[in-house]
C-alpha cells in the first residue's frame, strides 16, 4: 500500500472542511444559546462520552473550567456526585449509547440537567435531555457514507469538539474575562 500524494491530503482537507461548514450552518443556534444558559447557570458542569466523544468534551471540561467553572468528566477519580443546580453535558452520535444513557438517566434522576449533543433528535439521550443539541452529522454506524464521507463518527465527533468551544468562545465573549484572567486557571503543574 503506497501513502497519500499531496493531492489526496488537499481532497481530502477540502472535503472535511465542507462537511463541517455544513454542519455549522445545520445546528440550531437557539439551542446552543439555551445550553450555554444552563452551563453558566450550574453549581457544577460534569461531561459525558465515549470514545472520541468524549475525548472532545474532555476538552468541553477544560475549557468550561477556565470560565471558572466547576467542571468534571465522568469517570474520573476525583468526579463528585452530580446533584441538583448541575448540568450534564452528555454527547452520543446515535443518541443510544447504553454508558452516556444511564449517565444522563442519573442526573435527571438526582434532579440535574442535561445537554445531549446528538445526530438523532428521536433517541433515548435525546428524550432524556433537559436541551437536545442536533448534530446534522453521521453517527458512527452511518456506513453507506451520504451523510459524510469520513470514517464512521468522525464528523460528529470533531464537530462536538467544534461546537462545543464555539459555546465556550461565545461565553467568554459574552462573560467579559480577559484572556489573561483565563490563564491564571491554565494548568500549570504541566
Amino acid at each position: 500500500m503506497s501513502g497519500p500524494t499531496a493531492q489526496d491530503v488537499v481532497d481530502a482537507t477540502t472535503a472535511i472542511r465542507a462537511e463541517h461548514d455544513r454542519v455549522v450552518h445545520g445546528v440550531e443556534p437557539a439551542a446552543w444559546a439555551r445550553a450555554g444558559v444552563l452551563v453558566t447557570g450550574a453549581s457544577a458542569v460534569f461531561t459525558v462520552g465515549t470514545g472520541r466523544s468524549g475525548l472532545a468534551l474532555q476538552m468541553a471540561a477544560m475549557r468550561f473550567m477556565h470560565l471558572g467553572l466547576d467542571a468534571h468528566v465522568v469517570g474520573e477519580t476525583t468526579t463528585p456526585a452530580i446533584g441538583p443546580g448541575d448540568v450534564l453535558v452528555a454527547a452520543s452520535g446515535s443518541g443510544s449509547t447504553a454508558r452516556v444513557i444511564r449517565a444522563a438517566q442519573t442526573a435527571r434522576d438526582e434532579g440535574a440537567d442535561v445537554v445531549a449533543i446528538t445526530t438523532a433528535a428521536e433517541s433515548p439521550l435525546a428524550e432524556t435531555a433537559t436541551e437536545t443539541l442536533v448534530v446534522p452529522a453521521a453517527d458512527k454506524q452511518d456506513f453507506d457514507g451520504t451523510t459524510s464521507v469520513q470514517y464512521a463518527g468522525s464528523l460528529f465527533e470533531q464537530s462536538v469538539l467544534v461546537l462545543t468551544d464555539a459555546l465556550f468562545h461565545a461565553l467568554w465573549q459574552t462573560g467579559g474575562t480577559q484572556a489573561r484572567e483565563l490563564w491564571r486557571t491554565h494548568a500549570n503543574l504541566e
